[in-house]
């Protein structure tokens, strides 16, 4: 096999027998690199694993705060005040969501508009197992880190007005209080890994076929 160069692109040119002109590559004809999109397909799968043990993570904090915080929280199947609309989540968590619920999707109705398109009549989310992160810690005491406009580091805390019969939240342990920003940073980091740090986000309510509101 040789190679040679003709109008400044290398070409390879073999010898024996010469397939018919119909067969022949256009050697200008761009190369698919079938290796890429297998590397790319086992990047997403490693993705999805590693959400999948983050949200498991999740889970299992979120629900030892629940336990210590059971006499004030007032969440449960039907609460969906927290539930807004147009919410959307990283690209990871949309394909999570396509994977476990693709009939719900294809023949199934987004909800009104309004509140989020996941919620059935009785106002439970109908991908409840799948949820995106956001949706696995509400209902919690929160708290997170802001830089005041004199540049100082504050400490931020709130929770749903529904739960907000008893201790104040303020006064609360550290360790009582659901922390923003770890877990965000992780699944940024799961995101970047997949699309070199663009961040690509999804509505929830586009992975619908059908919409409510637009009828």
């Amino acid at each position: 096999m040789s190679a040679r160069t003709r109008h400044g692109r290398d070409l390879l040119e073999t010898s024996g027998p010469r397939l018919p002109l119909a067969l022949r590559r256009n050697p200008w004809d761009p190369v698919v690199d079938v290796r890429d999109t297998s590397t790319q397909d086992t990047e997403l799968e490693r993705a999805l694993t590693a959400l999948h043990s983050l949200h498991a993570e999740v889970d299992e904090r979120a629900a030892e705060l629940a336990v210590r915080h059971v006499g004030r929280l007032r969440c449960g199947r039907g609460c969906s005040a927290c539930c807004i609309d147009d919410l959307s989540v990283l690209e990871i968590e949309a394909e999570r969501i396509r994977r476990g619920h693709a009939r719900l999707l294809a023949s199934g109705t987004a909800g009104p508009s309004g509140a989020c398109a996941f919620l059935d009549a009785e106002g439970a989310c109908r991908i409840y197992a799948d949820r995106p992160y956001v949706c696995r810690t509400q209902g919690l005491p929160l708290r997170w880190f802001s830089e005041s406009p004199s540049g100082e580091i504050q400490e931020q805390r709130d929770i749903c007005e529904l739960n907000l019969d008893g201790p104040p939240i303020e006064g609360l342990d550290a360790d009582d209080v659901w922390l923003i920003g770890p877990y965000e940073g992780r699944l940024a980091a799961l995101q970047d890994g997949l699309d070199g740090g663009k961040s690509q986000r999804v509505s929830l309510r586009s992975l619908f076929s059908k919409d409510a509101s637009s009828d």
